[in-house]
């Protein structure tokens, strides 16, 4: 099967994911205790004012009817109003998902850096050095939570030896090194519980390609050991690896809301944790279905990534 039609058989395979999430996204809200009339109108609220409010917000509709009149809205690039400050819903999300993207980004490079490099050796010298430490750090990495990591790494590289900043954000636009300067202890914090679970995999996925009969037999021509795990034992082991990254990209997402919030980052996460809090539907669901959004397209990436390291891949979807 092309490539192209790979691809578009798997968006339309997607496409019923994206609607079961919005739904479930619309429901989350509607059943978190609060009402946003009260949250709005605050000490001031009276029957007849929420009353109003509701009104105007359209929250004194039957359920569905708010669901389609959301929905036809989302279909016409309309995400909403945020109920606090009358912005646009769009404008808030493209002033803080450049800082989510790139701190997931970071902790993926992060992640991977340490994670791969570690696992290969591993899995090539078993029972050495690499290996012990491999599992260490799976075991740590996997232990500790991420609240926890990030307010300890502030204590010892911020406020102890004054390496990093311990919050804030500084944007692209005013330099490179303080922009991932800014960004380095919140990415790692995000990398550490991923490079534990990726160092974990990519050391089975190579022991167990170390052992094939192809591996000898490079080995017997003489091919030096750093060409034959790097350009033919990583490749035959880059499915497993793949699909773990592209599951786990979940979990950065997630991690996300945690870390922008120990680290005050202006990011998707903390708009969401705050606007939960202010019972604000239209920034919660946009942002939510945001964030779902990228992890169904990375989910896409990896069955394209999978379609290319084995071709066979796509006679599955015929």
């Amino acid at each position: 099967m092309p490539l192209t039609q790979f691809v578009v058989r798997r968006l339309i395979l997607l496409l019923p994911v994206l609607v079961g999430m919005s739904i479930v996204v619309f429901l989350l809200m509607r059943l978190v205790p609060g009402d946003p009339a009260s949250v709005i109108l605050g000490l001031r609220a009276t029957p007849q004012g929420l009353a109003v409010i509701r009104d105007q917000l359209g929250l004194d509709l039957p359920i569905t009817q708010q669901y389609l009149h959301w929905v036809g809205n989302l279909l016409q690039g309309d995400l909403g109003q945020d109920y606090r400050s009358n912005i646009p819903v769009t404008t808030l999300l493209a002033d803080r998902l450049p800082v989510t993207i790139e701190l997931t980004l970071l902790a993926l490079v992060l992640a991977l850096v340490i994670a791969i490099p570690l696992g290969v050796r591993a899995g090539v010298r078993q029972r050495g050095l690499a290996d012990k430490g491999a599992m260490t750090l799976g075991l740590l990495g996997i232990s500790i939570p991420d609240f926890w990591l990030g307010i300890m790494l502030i204590l010892a590289l911020s406020l102890g030896l004054g390496l990093f900043p311990s919050s804030g954000f500084v944007p692209l636009s005013d330099g490179l090194f303080a922009n991932l300067r800014s960004l380095f202890l919140p990415a790692l914090t995000l990398a550490v519980g991923l490079s534990a679970v990726l160092v974990r995999v990519t050391r089975a996925a190579v022991a167990e390609v170390q052992e094939r009969d192809f591996v000898r037999f490079l080995q017997a021509k003489g091919l030096r050991q750093r060409a034959i795990v790097y350009r033919h034992v990583l490749r035959n082991a880059g499915i497993p690896i793949v699909t773990v990254i592209g599951l786990q990209f979940g979990y950065l997402l997630g991690g996300a809301v945690i870390v922008e919030e120990v680290f005050s980052l202006p990011g998707v996460g903390r708009l969401i944790v705050s606007s939960t809090l202010e019972r604000n539907y239209p920034v919660v669901q946009a942002g939510m279905l945001v964030i779902a959004l990228m992890f169904i397209l990375v989910n896409l990436a990896t069955d394209i990534l999978y379609a290319v390291l084995n071709p066979k891949i796509r006679d599955a979807y015929r």
